[in-house]
């Protein structure tokens, strides 16, 4: 009787069924064969990889974090190939860092490019080894948005804002900022500049008088790094997978390993990705973004 009076409704929640079905099936396939896990067998160096642009520690934390922890692993190197990113992550990757040099030490390889909160990041390890040609460098902070108040003026469009306090709705892309609010957010970004100066003096035992003519926001080459004390070594990655074992006392081929790669079930990877694509299209002010 219900398929007779409700057929169409009948098909869609049979075509609900079989889909729930299918993404649970194909969810069960992707968690069997996902990413090859760690296997710890002897004296070996963890490898660890931060690949693009630095905007969420948290993954990075916990695999210095295992390392550190794990017997087997005799030293670190992180191979970095990032242009930067936020001030925050950036910080609270060097900070871990920092904690695992007093049990193992960790080298860090650059890849193509090791800039900004890339360099941040490295400057926290006990080596660094560079290719002649790797970009890096970039000590600086920037802060930056679009305003729009006159492309709004042109289609007629006004913005109406209602604020608990006069710098809330600082940096709104909706009209022009005043001489005080950009003053503002100039000592923010020399406050971050300074943290940043002070902490690649400490990670490279370097006086800050000598890092502060180099943190103007220039890029170097690695050899011109190098000259300047900001790198160790040239090299490339073997050459500090090698160096690495040195230093945590393996002798002969140094076997290195990665972090056990974690898959999220289908399920759960897909509605944590509509999740994230409905928040990128809600529209609101937000304040600019400090990053390095």
């Amino acid at each position: 009787m219900f398929s007779r009076r409700h057929p169409y409704l009948l098909f869609l929640m049979v075509m609900a069924a079989l889909a729930t079905i299918g993404i649970a099936i194909l969810s069960l396939v992707v968690a069997s064969v996902s990413g090859k896990k760690a296997a710890y067998n002897g004296d070996m160096v963890g490898v660890i990889e931060i690949v693009g642009a630095i905007v969420d520690s948290t993954p990075i934390i916990e695999q210095i974090k295992a390392f550190r922890e794990e017997e087997s692993i005799k030293a670190i190197v992180l191979r970095i190939d990032s242009p930067g990113g936020g001030v925050g992550p950036s910080q609270e990757i060097y900070r871990e860092i920092r904690k695992t040099s007093s049990v193992k030490k960790v080298i860090t390889s650059m890849g193509a490019v090791a800039a900004s909160g890339g360099y941040y990041v490295a400057a926290a390890c006990d080596g660094i080894v560079a290719n002649p040609g790797t970009i890096t460098g970039s000590i600086g902070v920037i802060m930056g948005y679009t305003n729009m108040e006159d492309l709004m003026q042109k289609i007629g469009l006004s913005a109406v804002v209602v604020k608990s306090g006069k710098y809330k709705d600082i940096g709104s892309p909706v009209r022009s900022m005043s001489p005080e609010e950009k003053s503002l957010l100039e000592e923010l970004t020399q406050s971050i500049h300074r943290q940043f100066v002070g902490d690649i003096a400490a990670g490279r035992r370097m006086e800050t008088a000598q890092v502060e003519p180099l943190a103007d926001g220039r890029i170097f080459t690695g050899e011109a790094a190098k000259e300047m004390g900001l790198v160790d070594r040239l090299g490339n990655f073997q050459d500090a997978v090698q160096w690495a074992g040195e230093l945590g006392g393996i002798e002969g081929d140094v076997e290195t390993v990665y972090p056990e790669e974690e898959r999220l079930p289908l399920f759960r990877y897909l509605m944590e990705s509509v999740l994230q694509l409905w928040h990128q299209s809600q529209v609101g002010v937000r304040l600019p973004q400090a990053r390095m």
